[in-house]
């Protein structure tokens, strides 16, 4: 089941992310996972929270341009090689990454990794042969 991260398109400048940060927490939305890609021009703020819709709103109202993007999150051991089995996996399967990133939440010894894949169905199917499972939006917090 994928969940919906939030891309937020920043000018270069200093202190847009700190911007963000602050009207995200005077709303009390709470950050799940952060990335940032950049270019000379311009920056792309990838985030997943706890209130996503709530958060699209606001960052809306406040003139930010965005869009929402479908992600999938799977849990990975929390040790040495937890991640390389899984991306090896996705090697065999011939499975494209297009980007992937970490959340914050750690859990029983487990980390849990956002994919952006190029084909979502058969990302979940290989997974699934292998008894990995995708996290569900309540395992993540996320409304």
């Amino acid at each position: 089941m994928s969940i919906h991260q939030i891309s937020v398109f920043l000018e270069n400048r200093v202190g847009q992310l700190a911007q963000i940060t602050k009207i995200l927490a005077d709303h009390r939305i709470d950050l799940r996972a952060l990335s940032i890609a950049e270019t000379t021009d311009y920056g792309i703020l990838r985030i997943i929270v706890d209130q996503t819709q709530t958060a699209t709103d606001i960052l809306l109202e406040q003139g930010f341009i965005l869009s929402k993007t479908p992600v999938l999150v799977i849990s990975v051991p929390d040790a040495p090689g937890g991640l390389a089995k899984v991306l090896a996996l996705l090697a065999e399967g011939q499975l494209d990454i297009e980007y992937m990133y970490s959340l914050f939440t750690n859990q029983n010894g487990n980390a849990y990794m956002v994919f952006r894949v190029s084909d979502e169905a058969k990302f979940t199917a290989l997974l699934q042969s292998h008894n990995i499972a995708i996290a569900t939006s309540d395992e993540l917090g996320i409304h």
